[in-house]
């Protein structure tokens, strides 16, 4: 994937491929270009472990979770998954997704799972794991996500903020699967919990 830099100057100097491997980019020069409620974005001078120096433009935030809620303690075989449908300005649509948010400054991964959880859906839950850390797009945003499998549900009464119209649904898995595999689900975290969970499950059915 094509790297995301604006008016990027390059120099000559290139040094071997296994000798930058290790190493990380040399900070130049910052300049903070906006600064938001959710995010700010820098523009950076770098000297790239390759020798290349260059602009690069990247959106800072705090992190963010997801949660992977399962109810196992229905009649049906396999686990439903908790699923939010709301409206996604960015992607102008309805987008069907796993509860998640923004790690508030100086919050706890696990008190941001547990919060968002219940603010969103009104649920929480007795067992918590975290199964995925991943970076949501590293060609330009420094934002790291992890999903945590939450797991022994309690219903109880949402929280949604002013502007938060959710609607919550539980899915089975294999209907989930499906709903990924025909792109009803579209949201990359999302998918990433979904197939993390069927594909944890097949293993341990072929270890049996």
């Amino acid at each position: 994937m094509r790297k995301s830099s604006s008016a990027a100057s390059t120099s000559r100097k290139k040094s071997s491929p296994k000798k930058s491997l290790n190493k990380k980019a040399r900070l130049l020069s910052r300049r903070e270009v906006y600064r938001g409620p959710a995010f700010s974005v820098t523009t950076d001078d770098v000297l790239e472990p390759s020798g290349i120096r260059a602009r690069r433009d990247i959106v800072h935030h705090t992190g963010s979770i997801v949660v992977l809620a399962i109810d196992e303690g229905r009649k049906e075989k396999e686990p439903q998954i908790l699923f939010e449908r709301q409206y996604r300005h960015a992607a102008e649509r309805y987008l069907w997704e796993l509860p998640a948010g923004r790690i508030d400054k100086g919050e706890k991964e696990l008190a941001a799972a547990k919060r968002e959880l219940l603010e969103e859906t009104g649920y929480s839950a007795a067992r918590w794991k975290r199964i995925i850390r991943f970076w949501a797009s590293p060609g330009f945003v420094a934002e790291a996500m992890s999903i945590y499998l939450a797991r022994d549900l309690r219903a109880g009464k949402a929280q949604p903020e002013a502007d938060e119209v959710i609607q919550v649904r539980f899915i089975p898995l294999s209907k989930a699967v499906g709903m990924v595999m025909n792109q009803t689900i579209r949201d990359a975290k999302t998918i990433s919990g979904v197939l993390w969970l069927a594909q944890t499950r097949n293993s341990h059915k072929g270890k049996k």
